[in-house]
């Protein structure tokens, strides 16, 4: 017999992860701030952890709450999809999208749950890649990839900036405070082979030479620099969009703030010549709505 939590419980839950706010998951459920207040008490006394750490007005997911949210979120998702397979003789849209294998996986993979909820009818097929654009050869509808201006011989449609910084363990500066540039002299510096800008380049914006740190250790990935950040190896050239609910958790810190900040902006691309297309313009559209949540979250907490 399966031990199953309180289902309407979980659903409370799942909808004030994703939006950060119980109001916002009373809208969408239809009830009141406080009923979904007591659907999340109810589920963390039935599961005996804290799914919040409540940090003044924000909610932010515990340790517990967020992985309980990526289990949670992704069977609704399936229920709500072999529902909607069951009540509906048609076939789904099938939608194949290229991007950056960071990017897919730190950003939109975890927010690609929303999509699908809002466009049932829809399957996304995902492949990751960093190469050229080419609708000729490639098997895919949309690319999506990272560039300093709009991409030539494409429909290409900006829907976020990518503010690139040092990041890196607190424990390290605990250790090695870094409060100016001459200070990354003491620390490690990851590089990576597919970085946009390169540790020279972020000297160059601030107009200074190249310090020479204690110990470098290059990378072949994004994704393999990150970790390392966060395992204490050293610091990196991150975008801060990337890494901005680790930094809101105190797993990663920015240090040196924007200090030298690097951008480029992510482009969502489509063949010059299609002609209108629902399916992907459902897609465009959400890319659109979702950069701008995550941008509007990166202000605040580069603000604060």
């Amino acid at each position: 017999m399966r031990r199953l939590p309180p289902l309407n419980a979980v659903r409370a839950f799942e909808a004030a992860a994703r939006h950060g706010s119980f109001t916002k998951a009373g809208h969408e459920l239809s009830v009141t701030h406080g009923a979904i207040s007591r659907q999340v008490s109810l589920l963390e006394r039935w599961l005996g952890v804290g799914l919040f750490d409540r940090a003044g007005s924000r909610l932010v997911l515990s340790e517990s709450g967020r992985q309980f949210f990526n289990e949670a979120s992704a069977a609704l998702d399936r229920l709500a999809l072999a529902t909607f397979q069951f009540s509906h003789n048609t076939d789904l849209a099938q939608l194949i999208v290229s991007a950056p294998p960071t990017f897919t996986l730190r950003w939109l993979i975890p927010r690609l749950s929303s999509f699908q909820r809002r466009h049932l009818g829809i399957k996304v097929h995902l492949t990751t890649s960093i190469a050229p654009i080419d609708f000729s050869k490639e098997q895919y509808h949309i690319a999506i990839r990272g560039a300093t201006q709009q991409i030539a011989g494409v429909s290409s449609r900006s829907f976020m900036t990518e503010t690139i910084i040092p990041i890196c363990h607190p424990d390290l500066i605990e250790k090695k405070p870094l409060t100016h540039p001459g200070d990354l002299a003491n620390h490690t510096l990851l590089s990576y082979s597919t970085e946009p800008y390169s540790w020279q380049d972020w000297f160059n914006v601030l107009a200074i030479p190249e310090v020479k740190p204690v110990a470098t250790l290059n990378l072949e990935q994004m994704y393999f620099a990150l970790q390392a950040a966060l395992e204490g190896l050293g610091i990196a050239l991150i975008p801060y969009f990337l890494v901005a609910d680790d930094i809101a958790a105190g797993r990663l810190c920015a240090p040196l703030g924007s200090m030298g900040a690097l951008t480029r902006r992510y482009y969502v691309n489509l063949k010059s010549d299609a002609g209108p297309n629902p399916t992907q313009e459902a897609f465009c559209n959400w890319l659109q709505q979702e950069g701008e949540e995550t941008m509007k979250l990166c202000d605040q907490l580069m603000a604060s």
